[in-house]
């Protein structure tokens, strides 16, 4: 709903004092999985929302905005590249660049690490805290990692199982910026938050709404049927 790709059924959400209306560049989304136009190469890509939210730029200067973003992530040998000759993480590493690229007001993230392996994970949590580190653009982050979680944020807010999930509980995170995972590890108080999430996870998050009553059962249909390979067969 956020990011504008879901109907909202009731209420209105508001960014920047101004209401949500459908998809917009005020909104940097960085998905699960890489989603970057195979054809084009990594930096075309990017050149995809610059050149939309930067139109009265010149070429050169909308140039330089691209290329820098993937400098910084790591991708200035490769942004020439299309996607199938990028690694996984690389991938990633341009469409973390293609979201800041277009200065938004606000990150989106859907768990945008969960398909890397552990040290690549490492190595793009620091790259986003190091882009971060530049503007301090407020985030939302979707994870099912707790050290993540606890890593990477200022306010964790935990919710329920199930399609009618709720906000469970919400964890202030006060470590100081900027942060080492070293750092973090040395402090006593990474362990009590760690345990808290766990145990949150482990007990309430499986708290269920009350059972609705059942419904009656249907009327069998008037000529029994049953089904093979998916096509009804008369019986």
């Amino acid at each position: 709903m956020l990011a504008g790709l879901t109907e909202v059924s009731s209420g209105g959400l508001f960014l920047a004092g101004k209401e949500i209306a459908g998809a917009g560049p005020d909104r940097g989304v960085v998905f699960q999985a890489p989603c970057l136009l195979p054809w084009l190469t990594a930096f075309e890509n990017v050149m995809l929302g610059v050149n939309q939210v930067y139109y009265t730029a010149t070429t050169e200067e909308r140039r330089q905005i691209a290329e820098y973003y993937l400098t910084v992530v790591g991708l200035s040998d490769a942004m020439q590249k299309r996607p199938a000759e990028l690694s996984q993480g690389m991938r990633q590493r341009a469409g973390i660049a293609r979201a800041f690229a277009l200065s938004p007001k606000m990150l989106l993230l859907d768990e945008p690490f969960g398909m890397l392996d552990s040290l690549t994970r490492y190595e793009l949590q620091d790259v986003l805290l190091d882009l971060w580190q530049k503007d301090q653009k407020t985030a939302l982050m979707v994870t099912h990692d707790v050290d993540e979680a606890l890593f990477l944020s200022d306010r964790v807010v935990m919710m329920t199982n199930g399609p009618a999930a709720t906000v469970g509980e919400i964890l202030e995170v006060k470590f100081p910026r900027p942060r080492s995972r070293k750092q973090l590890l040395e402090d006593p108080r990474y362990y009590e938050l760690r345990e808290q999430l766990i145990g949150f996870l482990e007990e309430r998050s499986h708290l269920r709404p009350p059972p609705q009553p059942a419904l009656p059962p249907a009327t069998p249909p008037a000529t029994p049927r049953r089904r093979f390979l998916g096509l009804p067969v008369a019986a």
